[in-house]
């Protein structure tokens, strides 16, 4: 069959890195998703969901929350049922940002930084960050419904120098030349 395609329907990103050495501050990287309405796609998100927040309808959700990087694994987690999500969203962008306390720190600064987002048990995308090194900030993945109503992924990532209250309010903008 050609031409027929259910398009994303659930993803699961996963964000890992390794703790702090000893001695030094924890290091807090967050998974953020921010929602978009049809009108206004590349405006003011509709509604972010974060470590300690999730979609009014349950369908965006954090799994698993770290502040440390002290775990087996992915420290954190986040499910998006794309195939839930009310018809008026027309787009979704995900972002990891670090915690900015205390001090300024970017990927550069986070031991061995990780992202993975998969359907099922289909890896769409995996990302060291070695391309945002001095970063803050990164969106990460952007999932936009398309006519007949399917979610398509659009892999990337990129950088942003942006404490994390700032970035949530540029992660959606339309990519600039």
């Amino acid at each position: 069959m050609t031409g027929f395609s259910k398009g994303i329907r659930k993803v699961e990103v996963g964000l890992k890195w390794d703790p702090s050495p000893a001695g030094q501050p924890p290091t807090d990287l967050d998974i953020v998703a921010a929602t978009f309405v049809s009108g206004d796609a590349y405006g003011a998100p509709a509604y972010l969901v974060h470590f300690d927040s999730r979609s009014p309808d349950g369908t965006i959700f954090l799994n698993r929350d770290s502040t440390d990087g002290r775990g087996f694994g992915w420290d954190e987690l986040m499910t998006l049922e794309l195939d839930r999500l009310g018809s008026q969203y027309a787009r979704v962008v995900v972002g990891v940002v670090i915690q900015q306390l205390p001090g300024h720190k970017t990927f550069a600064d986070v031991l061995n930084p990780a992202m993975r987002i998969r359907e099922g048990y289909t890896v769409l995308a995996e990302d060291d960050f070695a391309s945002t090194l001095g970063a803050t900030a990164a969106t990460i993945a952007e999932f936009v419904r398309d006519e007949s109503g399917s979610w398509n992924f659009h892999a990337g990532v990129h950088g942003f120098e942006e404490d994390p209250a700032a970035f949530t309010r540029v992660m959606g903008r339309a990519p600039q030349p």
